[in-house]
């Protein structure tokens, strides 16, 4: 079997790593490998997905994947080059948040062992903070860490400064209970990798530590943006916060240029396969064939075949127009993604199609009523003063409507 660091390479996901001969002794001896995940809300974002998605690709390599859930830590929060304080989380609502994403992780892995950190860090007092785990690091050491350092003119807090600490003392905890030798992380972890297997090192020896850790490249855009943030906020992994089919179609409409890299981070898919797909996509690019086949491989591993069936046939109906083929979950679903116009009810439609800005003038209106142009729930024959009730209502208050071939508008009456 090939390495994990060629894997890596190959996708140009690798950019730093501690030790290659202990890297390749815990493939060989099928370690443990972990990743942290901070509860800040009760679901995991696409931001997150790489991570995830390492996990996969690390157990299909021999590893036994582990997720580290900070339910202790997640109430301090994590200075990495942030630039300022978190806002500090109740226990109650990291409790929530930890639920949510450890469902998440076992749907997604379904044999990743799941941990929260809180079940040995809630239980240890100061004392036995400083004693256990203060007296093995030096201060020097710690301010001389680019995720500290660079914190420390614009303010840090004790409480973040402990962070590293802690995540050391994670590390320490699976590598003994867990035979978790190694740790991975976006490239903003280095810091707090290196403090783990640091610590370790003095707790066991440095010449018998077997402790490694690798970070990865971020996902960025063309643009140098970080991938996963859009206008309208993050893209969940839970359903009912973003649907299948906004999910699917967030990935439709990917660049070209960011397709290739978003296949080698966020697929499992051969590199020899995704080579094929992109020059498919080069004969025929208006086919947009990378992009869909990326939103399948995607959608696929976060909300599986029936989530991809869903989005797909939303995203066939809003193409034909047949949107009354939806069931009324569907239909609300994609009432979610798109933008609404608040419009009062009980107006003729002329006046409607006025008011929601789909035309600019009574004029224009009446030519597009008059062209069979205006279509709502499947009827483009109105008179323009045909008053707009719940007789015409899509779902609940919200009307679809279509203009000409393609372009949708949803107005919810109030």
């Amino acid at each position: 079997m090939r390495s994990i660091l060629e894997e890596l390479k190959q996708r140009d996901l690798l950019k730093q790593f501690t030790n290659e001969e202990k890297i390749l002794n815990a493939q060989n001896e099928g370690a443990g490998v972990y990743c942290g995940f901070d509860p800040t809300a009760d679901s995991l974002h696409v931001g997150h997905l790489i991570q995830i998605i390492n996990l996969k690709r690390f157990k299909d390599f021999g590893f036994a994947p582990i997720a580290i859930l900070g339910g202790a830590t997640g109430m301090i929060g994590d200075p990495s080059f942030k630039s300022e304080e978190r806002s500090l989380l109740t226990l109650e609502q990291v409790g929530k948040n930890v639920d949510g994403i450890k469902r998440q992780l076992n749907f997604l892995i379904p044999d990743i062992n799941v941990i929260n950190n809180n079940d040995w860090l809630g239980k240890m007092s100061l004392i036995d903070f400083l004693r256990e785990i203060g007296k093995d690091f030096n201060l020097a050491y710690l301010l001389a860490k680019e995720n500290i350092a660079s914190r420390i003119e614009k303010g840090l807090s004790i409480t973040e400064f402990s962070y590293t600490m802690l995540q050391g003392y994670d590390f320490f905890r699976l590598y003994e209970d867990q035979k978790c030798w190694m740790q991975i992380g976006g490239s903003d972890q280095w810091g707090n990798i290196t403090s783990g297997t640091d610590y370790i090192a003095s707790r066991v020896g440095r010449e018998n530590s077997k402790a490694c850790g690798i970070t990865m490249n971020l996902l960025t855009k063309k643009d140098g943006v970080k991938f996963g943030k859009t206008e309208s906020g993050a893209i969940w992994l839970d359903k009912d916060k973003t649907s299948e089919y906004e999910f699917y179609q967030f990935f439709v409409n990917q660049d070209d240029e960011d397709c290739e890299k978003l296949f080698k981070f966020l697929t499992t898919l051969p590199v020899d396969e995704i080579n094929l797909i992109k020059e498919e996509h080069a004969k025929e690019p208006f086919k947009r064939i990378m992009q869909k086949r990326l939103a399948q491989e995607v959608t696929t591993f976060v909300h599986g075949t029936e989530g991809l069936a869903k989005a797909e046939k939303v995203t066939e109906a809003l193409f034909s127009g047949d949107l009354m083929q939806l069931d009324k979950s569907e239909l609300l679903a994609t009432i979610n993604s798109m933008p609404k116009i608040q419009v009062k009810g009980n107006l003729e439609i002329i006046d409607l199609i006025v008011e929601s800005k789909i035309a600019s003038s009574k004029r224009e209106a009446r030519e597009l009523l008059n062209e069979g142009a205006i279509s709502i729930n499947n009827n483009n024959t109105f008179e323009e003063n045909t008053i707009v009730d719940e007789k015409l209502f899509t779902v609940d208050n919200f009307i679809f409507i279509k203009k000409g071939k393609k372009k949708y508008f949803v107005v919810e009456i109030i």
